[in-house]
């Protein structure tokens, strides 16, 4: 079964500093959109919860796999929270980093 997934990690002044679109479906740009649209509308539900950190990391997905989805977030904070650790990295500015990129997608075809 083809699956999409989007995930997407926003700073704390609403800013996305990362996102990407992952899944074996075919990508749609309406479908980009959408996503995109879900996330944004999702952020403002948890926006007031969830503040007390630095990034909030979210997960547009099709999967049921909770075990999986657990496995990814705990890998991918690693990931964030070694870029955060970089004396070259400005909090809060995007994250570039094909290294990052490329990591976040190998974790999310290994988990979701």
């Amino acid at each position: 079964m083809a699956s999409t997934t989007c995930f997407v990690i926003v700073s704390k002044n609403d800013i996305p500093i990362y996102d990407a679109e992952v899944g074996s479906a075919p990508k749609k740009e309406d479908q980009a959109y959408q996503h995109q649209f879900i996330l944004h509308a999702a952020l403002d539900v948890v926006q007031d919860l969830a503040w007390a950190t630095s990034a909030i990391f979210m997960l547009l997905h099709d999967s049921r796999s909770e075990d999986g989805i657990k496995s990814f977030f705990q890998e991918v904070h690693e990931l964030y929270i070694k870029i955060f650790l970089n004396p070259l990295y400005l909090p809060g500015s995007r994250i570039t980093s094909s290294h990052f990129n490329t990591k976040v997608r190998a974790l999310a075809r290994k988990y979701l």
